[in-house]
């Protein structure tokens, strides 16, 4: 029960195979108390039903929130000021990019595409964290965690402006962990391995990319999406407490390989 007694909101749940919901599962066992988010009522729906397997959704506060909505946003952490009073733990698991997107050149890349992947999949940190920042304080501190990929350091096909998202998205969990750690709040980013998600969904080529990492990795396998939720456990609980501004990696160690490592773990059988 690493996680009795914290109050922990967590945003973009979409289905059962979510980052988000492996988290929420994870926390769940191990005591927290759970508040989510939700975009629209599609995802509405898909949470109530998920929220069945832990108890019903008549036990969980659930706010909507539009991350390019600063005055949904506010609501959500009105709402959950009157409920709780106070946070210890914020998940952002929010990340957009429209599909066309991610499948022409990266040259190629919209205007219109280019602000509105920077404007969910990084700003909503900010904003969010901002929103936060009071519940954290009243609670004595607390953890802040989002979720990164590596394509902010090695080129992926396909992955094009959210990789671009990503990094910024890195950039601000260090400077809001500068920010905010005066008042006790750890800001961490989880950098996973290609997971079978609706996000990564939209990613050209992750089949094949997921057998790579099999043979690549030291590990000599995929990350799981347990596994992932494990790291989110540790970064919310105390074992965390002086960690902060970081990107963790669970990824079976994928990124430390270099080109010859790949080429030669490519060339040599196992054994």
């Amino acid at each position: 029960m690493l996680l009795q007694g914290r109050r922990a909101l967590i945003m973009g749940v979409a289905n059962n195979r979510s980052i988000a919901w492996g988290i929420a599962r994870a926390f769940h066992r191990e005591g927290a108390t759970l508040a989510f988010t939700y975009q629209g009522e599609r995802l509405k729906d898909n949470l109530v039903g998920l929220l069945a397997e832990i108890g019903g959704a008549a036990g969980y506060p659930i706010f909507p929130c539009d991350v390019t909505s600063d005055d949904e946003v506010a609501a959500a952490f009105a709402g959950l000021a009157e409920r709780w009073g106070a946070l210890d733990v914020l998940v952002h698991c929010v990340a957009f990019a429209d599909r066309e997107d991610l499948l022409r050149p990266f040259s190629g890349i919209s205007r219109k595409g280019y602000a509105l992947a920077l404007e969910v999949s990084a700003y909503s940190l900010i904003r969010c964290a901002g929103a936060a920042r009071p519940l954290l304080e009243a609670a004595g501190g607390g953890s802040i965690m989002t979720l990164t990929y590596n394509a902010v350091d090695r080129v992926v096909p396909s992955y094009n402006v959210m990789a671009v998202a990503k990094a910024a998205l890195e950039c601000e969990v260090r400077y809001l962990a500068a920010e905010l750690g005066p008042i006790n709040v750890r800001v961490n980013a989880i950098s996973a391995g290609p997971l079978r998600t609706l996000a990564a969904s939209a990613v050209r080529g992750l089949s094949g990319f997921r057998d790579a990492v099999e043979g690549i990795a030291p590990l000599r396998r995929n990350v799981t999406l347990e596994e992932v939720a494990g790291v989110a456990t540790f970064l919310a609980s105390d074992l965390s407490r002086s960690v902060t501004g970081n990107t963790i990696f669970a990824d079976s160690g994928f990124h430390v390989m270099g080109v010859a490592g790949q080429l030669e773990v490519a060339r040599k059988p196992e054994g």
